[in-house]
């Protein structure tokens, strides 16, 4: 009978390591990006992203469909699983304004240009939903 017992706390015990450590480990990973937006200096309010249209390439990186029915004035559509297919046509000399939904798929589309050479990328803070500049709407 203690045997049993003694089991059943140990595995218990064990699941709540378990448990414990990925709640941990989600909570770090919130914290993480909430750092990250408050720390780098890529990412950019709408006032500087609008600022930087008109002397730069502005990416939008959300799917075809979304782009389609509205986006930044300017914009081109790359979503991010063809960005390195199409970033030949990005110049490298030149600053790039990447955007989509939540900021996320842009920091991971900004550390990819970085690697590939591009030294000026920005990244419009809070996404498409916080921008309140000129849009080209779809009738």
């Amino acid at each position: 009978m203690y045997f049993v017992l003694g089991v059943a706390h140990s595995v218990l015990f064990y699941v709540d390591i378990v448990l414990i450590a990925i709640i941990l480990l989600m909570v770090g990973t919130q914290v993480y990006w909430w750092a990250k937006t408050k720390t780098d200096k890529r990412i950019v309010e709408n006032d500087d992203f609008a600022k930087g249209l008109h002397r730069g390439q502005i990416v939008d990186l959300r799917d075809e469909a979304k782009f389609t029915k509205e986006h930044i004035l300017g914009a081109r559509n790359m979503p991010l699983m063809q960005l390195k297919m199409y970033q030949d046509s990005l110049r490298k000399d030149m600053p790039v304004y990447l955007y989509d939904d939540s900021m996320q798929t842009a920091l991971r589309a900004a550390n990819q240009l970085k690697k590939q050479g591009f030294t000026e990328v920005y990244v419009l803070k809070g996404g498409y939903s916080a921008w309140d500049g000129k849009k080209k709407v779809s009738k």
